[in-house]
């Protein structure tokens, strides 16, 4: 079984994206052998209410009974934006949403903010997942508009030290992973998992040494990454590295275990 844990559907306003609508994503899946893919919506990083990006996403995965089976709908939540706690609220009980993302690079708040702490808090107490994702593209080639920054693996690290018991996806980790060893310990011990799309994880060998078996999880970034490199950095590790049942933690198990699926 192959399970994603990083895909959207949507636009990204300075880059043209194909394979962006649950239709044409659903073909890719299909084309590649993945089951199930773990959706958001893209627009919601841009739109000042980010529930209008998660109604859209509910209304496409709902419009046909092969999207329900194949897609897990995650929200985006702006903690700061007015109403972000009735909008978890629908997202959860009446859309079915089984996580969200958060992007507070984008919606210009910090992680250690009082309301995303709380939101975290609340995601936590549902036994749902948080993801937080390093990079969206890459700011290298950019517009006036987009990013400056881009987070490394250590920006993430004060919400998981403020939340330590919630449980977490890393996503596109495209920049450094150097930690203190206090950071790195706090890692080993959080319930994250890391997907397997970013650049960094070039070095997958090394980081399954450092973090263990049940730290990663098949991603790729879809549709603003291509669609095979976070299952080849996979299905290229050496048997000394990784056996075949590790492997399949790697392709699903990991995601299952954390989705709660």
């Amino acid at each position: 079984m192959l399970l994603d844990i990083n895909a959207y559907v949507g636009h990204w306003p300075f880059k043209q994206l194909k394979y962006n609508t649950c239709n044409t994503l659903l073909e890719r899946m299909n084309k590649y052998g993945v089951d199930i893919s773990v959706v958001s919506n893209l627009n919601g990083i841009f739109y000042k209410n980010t529930q209008s990006a998660n109604e859209e996403l509910f209304d496409e995965i709902n419009a046909g009974r092969r999207f329900r089976d194949r897609f897990i709908p995650f929200a985006i939540i702006n903690p700061i934006y007015a109403g972000w706690k009735d909008d978890l609220e629908t997202c959860i009980t009446e859309m079915g949403m089984k996580g969200i993302r958060i992007y507070p690079l984008y919606h210009d708040y910090e992680l250690t903010d009082p309301a995303c702490i709380e939101l975290v808090e609340m995601v936590r107490d549902r036994d749902l997942t948080v993801a937080l994702t390093l990079r969206i593209v890459d700011s290298r080639q950019r517009s006036w508009m987009d990013l400056e920054k881009e987070w490394e693996l250590k920006d993430i690290v004060p919400i998981i030290r403020e939340v330590p018991d919630a449980k977490y996806m890393i996503l596109n980790v495209a920049n450094s992973t150097r930690l203190t060893d206090e950071e790195m310990d706090l890692l080993k011990k959080a319930d994250i998992v890391f997907d397997t799309s970013g650049r960094s994880m070039n070095k997958l060998g090394e980081l399954l040494s450092i973090y263990g078996k049940n730290k990663f999880a098949f991603g790729t970034h879809s549709p603003i990454l291509d669609y095979l490199t976070g299952l080849l950095r996979i299905e290229s590790l050496r048997d000394t590295e990784a056996n075949n049942e590790t492997k399949e933690l790697f392709r699903s198990g990991n995601a299952r275990r954390i989705l709660g699926i």
